[in-house]
């Protein structure tokens, strides 16, 4: 049995992030069997995409794309908790199969490999996204009570992006995972922000007239006042 605090974020415009609790309870027949404990990994995973990643170099002083390497989906938010360092408690095969560490997230490559080695491409492109909190690996996140009752709290920063997201959770013992629980989370924005995004999606011309007779108006009614204070 596991669920979640709300299944839904709403994005306003002093929208700054949200927090979800993730719960449950392992249901047992009897009592707890002798062995290694167990150990549960809660993964949250942002909706996919496609992205190009670029390698510049400095040619006769000046900045320039030499290479680049297109990912045919990765999440644009990830992250993933644990009860303990995720790896003594996930077998390698296992992580392979259900993808479950951030590297296997970043599901393939589209198009033709043009790079001789993807590896730098890859590790700086997750380094990027680790530095702007879009991936995030929070280790000993989840605790659980007497192999039973576990709880976590996932954190979702101000900068994620409308769509559907995926929790998944994993029961382990012994690295291999035995039980898992998928549920959504639908996150959208709401009122004026809303009506604004979908504006720009389905009349770019109108948005963009608006725009601009806004910053208009704006530079006008800024030079207005700036005359009257001088007059003063």
């Amino acid at each position: 049995m596991a669920g979640l605090s709300h299944n839904d974020v709403d994005i306003t415009t002093n929208f700054d992030g949200s927090e979800i609790i993730i719960y449950g309870a392992i249901k047992r027949e009897s009592a707890i069997p002798p062995g290694p404990p167990l150990d549960v990994i809660v993964t949250v995973e942002g909706p996919p995409q496609s992205v190009t990643i670029r390698k510049k170099e400095r040619n006769l002083g000046v900045w320039m794309n030499t290479e680049s390497l297109r990912i045919g989906s990765a999440p644009d938010f990830y992250v993933i908790a644990t009860t303990g360092p995720l790896d003594r408690i996930l077998l390698p095969e296992q992580d392979a199969s259900h993808r479950i560490s951030i590297p296997q997230a970043i599901r393939a490559f589209a198009g033709p490999v043009t790079v001789e080695n993807t590896v730098p491409f890859t590790e700086a492109f997750v380094r990027l996204r680790q530095e702007s909190d879009q991936y995030r690996l929070d280790e000993h996140a989840v605790r659980l009570v007497e192999q039973t009752l576990f709880r976590a709290d996932v954190r979702l920063p101000s900068s994620i992006v409308e769509g559907t997201y995926s929790t998944r959770i994993f029961l382990l013992r012994n690295g291999v995972v035995i039980d898992t629980y998928r549920a959504p989370i639908i996150v959208q924005k709401v009122g004026l922000e809303r009506w604004l995004y979908r504006l720009s999606l389905e009349q770019p011309l109108l948005y963009g007239m608006m725009s601009l007779l806004i910053a208009v108006g704006a530079g006008w009614a800024a030079s207005a006042a700036f005359r009257s204070f001088k007059r003063q």
